[in-house]
């Protein structure tokens, strides 16, 4: 698979795009007034304590204060990592992810680790609760494992995670893993074994998929790098009091090439000279031959018209998605989860049903991938097939599914299929979707996606009408100001029934059409002497 990396850079913000095949599989995006702060290293101040959440509230000197459970704090379990293809494959998990990505239902992931020798645990490790670990005012040291996301402040860690090109280094644990990217067993002892000779004294690291194949020089000096940043860091922390940040990790145009910069990658596209040349420089520490593939894009013509990237993220905003076939699947959100319900649409197919349900599915997954890749959508995830009734087949879409999976870096977990045609998974998140980043909620539906309908609001208006008239009684007259399309329906498909209102009420109904009001927007009250001849 052919693979580009189109940068786009202006003073107001940056867009990164991953172009495979020609087709948008990932876009960046990071504006000048809300740069990401993942990754950042902050000595924060303790604002609160809550014993009965394990979690507490740590400034940073942001306008929103950080959140830390028990669990990313020392003291705590071992962590995940920030980095979204690094598992650590000697570390006990009561994940189902299971190698690059792909996923095994409950019962097969607990009989691997049956077999490995490595039980599940039930509960986790006992540890010493939050609250006598930290307290109210306490100077701590975090990272940004999260984004803030809508009302939420940042998601913050004590693991500390430092990434290079080859290697993570964590100063917090004595641990070192491999990631599953890297499939072959004597690479894998390899690799590991000369990080453990190089290690030093003090903290682990996690060798990254980059990593497969270099030589012992080409891993230490990543390696020296990483223990020099980390130095810089714990000097500025001694030095600076809190809340204060103590490292900024890189912008977005150099953290896509450190992450997704590979020999799969044939070309970079970058319409800025500056940016050309910083990641010419950047990977020519770590592939001096491939800065060749780096290319200044000095076309008039936009570099994100030019490869069709502006249609494709408009399309990404779309609520339905078409599949090839003639089918199509629908994405909605919701504050608990996003709901993806594939449909067979137009496509009636060749054979019987089972075989047009099962084409249509097997598509879909592939396309739901693709979707939940480009959106960046996380958390809990419902996915609606189309009903089958054999189980080979529900086999055969959940096993789609999984391969579609392996693409993704980022850290996912999904049950197989079921009767119902239903699969429940859930996605890493850690920056807001694309949705999110790009759009806001509805001002004239205020998100809802829906208003009252018409007749709604006429019914609504008429039952006024008779409380109005009630506490009115020596009223007679009763005005009504509503939207142009409201009075409209009124007078054509309620004319006869107000007469006969005006007759039971014994009052006079003067209708005023009010331009530029809300469709729901309506007025019913009693006319004063001028109203009335107005």
């Amino acid at each position: 698979m052919r693979q580009r990396i189109i940068i786009n850079v202006t003073p107001q913000e940056a867009r990164v795009a991953l172009l495979e095949n020609d087709t948008l599989a990932e876009i960046h995006i990071e504006r000048a007034q809300q740069r990401s702060i993942a990754g950042n290293i902050y000595k924060g101040k303790v604002v609160r304590v809550l014993p009965g959440m394990q979690a507490a509230f740590v400034d940073i000197g942001l306008e929103k204060a950080g959140f830390i459970h028990a669990s990313d704090l020392f003291g705590g379990p071992l962590p995940t990592g920030l980095f979204e293809d690094e598992e650590q494959d000697d570390t006990a998990s009561d994940d189902i992810v299971d190698g690059e990505g792909s996923t095994e239902d409950q019962p097969a992931a607990e009989a691997r680790r049956q077999r490995s020798g490595r039980q599940r645990r039930d509960r986790p490790p006992a540890y010493t609760p939050l609250e006598e670990r930290i307290k109210k005012n306490q100077e701590i040291l975090v990272q940004v494992a999260k984004e803030s996301i809508g009302t939420k402040g940042p998601r913050l860690t004590s693991h500390i995670s430092l990434p290079g090109r080859h290697l993570v280094y964590m100063p917090t644990v004595r641990h070192i893993g491999v990631s599953r990217r890297i499939a072959d067993p004597k690479e894998r002892k390899r690799l590991r074994d000369i990080v453990h000779e190089l290690q030093p004294p003090d903290g682990g690291f996690i060798i990254r998929t980059a990593c497969e194949g270099l030589t012992k020089k080409e891993i230490q000096d990543d390696m020296k790098f990483l223990l020099k940043l980390w130095g810089g860091i714990a000097k500025r922390q001694e030095e600076r009091a809190a809340p204060t940040l103590l490292h900024d990790d890189m912008d977005i145009s150099m953290r896509v090439i450190r992450d997704l910069f590979s020999l799969d990658v044939h070309e970079v596209v970058a319409d800025s000279a500056q940016d050309c040349e910083r990641i010419k420089e950047f990977i020519s520490t770590f592939q001096p031959r491939a800065a060749s593939r780096v290319k200044l894009y000095d076309r008039p013509e936009p570099i994100f018209d030019h490869y069709n990237i502006e249609a494709q993220i408009a399309k990404a905003l779309d609520r339905r998605v078409y599949l090839k076939s003639g089918g199509h699947i629908v994405i909605d959100h919701t504050e608990a989860l996003t709901a993806i319900d594939v449909n067979t649409g137009r496509f009636v197919g060749k054979k019987d049903q089972e075989e047009t349900m099962l084409q249509t599915n097997l598509e879909a997954a592939k396309v739901v991938v693709e979707q939940l890749r480009l959106r960046n959508i996380g958390g809990m995830i419902i996915i609606d097939f189309i009903d089958m009734e054999r189980a080979a087949n529900r086999n055969k879409v959940t096993e789609t599914f999984r391969e579609a999976l392996k693409r993704d870096k980022t850290r996912t977990s999904m049950r197989k299929i079921n009767e119902l045609g239903l699969v429940q998974m859930t996605r890493k998140r850690t920056r807001e979707s694309l949705q999110r980043q790009l759009c806001d909620p509805c001002p004239y539906c205020s998100g809802k996606g829906t208003i009252r309908s018409v007749s709604t609001i006429a019914s609504e208006i008429l039952r006024q009408v008779r409380k109005q008239a009630a506490l009115h009684e020596a009223a007679r007259t009763i005005l009504i100001k509503a939207h142009p399309e409201v009075i409209t329906f009124l007078y054509d498909e309620e004319g006869e029934r107000l007469d006969d209102l005006e007759r039971v009420l014994n009052m006079r109904l003067i209708f005023r059409a009010t331009s530029g009001v809300h469709h729901e927007q309506y007025e019913v009250g009693a006319a004063t002497v001028s109203q009335q001849v107005a």
